[in-house]
């Protein structure tokens, strides 16, 4: 699957205009100045997108273009890539972007095989940067990112030696390392500036290995959604409208308004996407805060609960040396009390024997006098 319509010229081509079934399309997205301009036209072979250093977005507008491109023993492949404006830095609820959005989707509508997110290997991998995910996801939905691949550009300024494992291994780009995992490890590096042909070539072979590996990976589809379904479907209303028309003029002045009423349409099945997936995410948010309030509320219950049974353990156990120290006390004044009535035993034993022996001695006495 693959090879939307060229519409608006804004279509360059090296090859024939190839089938649906023959195109290995490819969407590259990203943040002003990372370089995605320059990396499509090092997979096409040729300058068709304008690329430059720049603040602001120099790719003003969706474009594509598409080359046949022979790599190694394999069979010669068609190729259609599509660059898109700084959609990550475009606020998605304008009208503008709505637009972009529906050109990149109308390009792609028989599917994309691989989604190359593009980022500067030679800038700090920021929060802002992990967000552009979040951005395509809002749109194409969750699935996308099985189908992602990560470009990192400047690869002359960063070195390709180890540059993987520093990557992985930095402690300082845990968004970085998140997305790498999100994205299942796909991770390139690309110099757009070499011009060393073997250079050019392993690269162009590493990206096409990584995209096949991806779409074997996928069931050999690529990626599509409901809407891309509901695009080809706008299509072919689309080109039998183009078709009715007689006139050159007539026909072509027809095709124009068609086509911006077509684009207008995907714009606003963009817009119900975008208001849906917000509403969705609006509904996740308040169902997380819940959740956490929920459960804030029961850790405090239960720190409450902790602190009175603590509080009641304490008075128990004051209670109990209590009790045990009244034991304690009774039980030495039992013995204090055992202990005099022994004395007193003793002596009343001991008084005992002596009147015994007087009354004995008196006996004797009494017996002599007689």
């Amino acid at each position: 699957m693959g090879g939307g319509g060229c519409a608006g010229g804004d279509c360059v081509q090296r090859c024939p205009c190839p089938t649906a079934s023959d195109v290995t399309t490819l969407v590259l997205v990203g943040k002003v100045g990372s370089g995605k301009s320059a990396t499509a036209n090092s997979i096409l072979g040729f300058n068709a997108f304008a690329s430059e250093y720049s603040y602001t977005s120099v790719t003003a507008t969706c474009q594509m273009g598409s080359t046949m491109l022979s790599l190694g023993n394999a069979a010669p492949r068609t190729v259609q890539v599509i660059d898109t404006p700084g959609l990550c830095n475009m606020n998605l609820t304008t009208q503008d972007t709505r637009k972009e959005i529906a050109k990149c989707v109308d390009m792609s509508r028989d599917g994309i095989h691989a989604m190359l997110m593009v980022f500067s290997a030679a800038s700090r991998f920021t929060h802002e940067d992990a967000g552009t995910i979040q951005s395509i996801k809002m749109f194409f939905g969750e699935k996308i990112v099985d189908h992602m691949i990560l470009v990192f550009t400047h690869g002359d300024q960063v070195g390709e030696r180890n540059w993987r494992s520093r990557m992985l291994t930095d402690m300082n780009a845990k968004h970085l390392q998140e997305i790498i995992r999100v994205c299942g490890g796909r991770v390139l590096l690309f110099d757009n500036k070499s011009s060393d042909e073997m250079q050019q070539h392993t690269q162009l072979s590493e990206l096409f290995d990584a995209v096949d590996s991806l779409t074997a990976r996928n069931g050999g589809k690529p990626f599509s959604n409901q809407m891309f379904a509901q695009i080809q479907e706008m299509n072919v209303r689309k080109e039998e409208l183009c078709a009715e028309e007689h006139s050159a003029e007539d026909k072509l002045k027809s095709q124009k308004e068609i086509y911006d009423g077509y684009i207008m349409q995907i714009a606003n099945m963009v817009e119900e996407k975008i208001n849906s997936t917000i509403q969705s995410l609006q509904e996740q948010l308040r169902e997380e805060q819940k959740a956490r309030q929920e459960a804030e509320e029961k850790v405090t219950a239960a720190m409450l609960r902790s602190e009175e049974e603590t509080q009641k353990l304490r008075e128990n156990l004051e209670k109990a040396r209590e009790e045990s120290e009244k034991a304690r006390e009774e039980s030495e004044k039992a013995r204090e009390e055992s202990e005099k009535a022994r004395e007193e035993s003793e002596k009343a034993r001991e008084e005992s024997e002596k009147a015994r022996q007087f009354y004995e001695k008196f006996k004797w006495m009494e017996c002599t006098m007689m």
